[in-house]
């Protein structure tokens, strides 16, 4: 099934920032994006991601996944 395409201001709304650092971070091409004609829209799963990757561990949780006891 196709991913769901969301429109700039969508995907701000579900990083919870602006509009204007969703657009950054699409100038930087720090975010997978889909150019169509002057839209551009982005895939729910790119912004799942890009939540994803950067998404701190508590200390345990860092721990337990390098194998480390607490």
């Amino acid at each position: 099934m196709a991913d769901r395409l969301l429109t700039v201001e969508e995907a701000a709304e579900r990083l919870g920032t602006g509009v204007r650092f969703v657009r950054r971070l699409i100038a930087e091409r720090r975010i997978r994006y889909v150019k169509l004609g002057k839209p551009v829209r982005i895939p729910e799963s790119a912004v799942a991601a890009y939540i994803e990757e950067r998404t701190v561990l508590t200390l345990r949780e860092a721990r337990v996944r390098y194998g480390k006891t607490a």
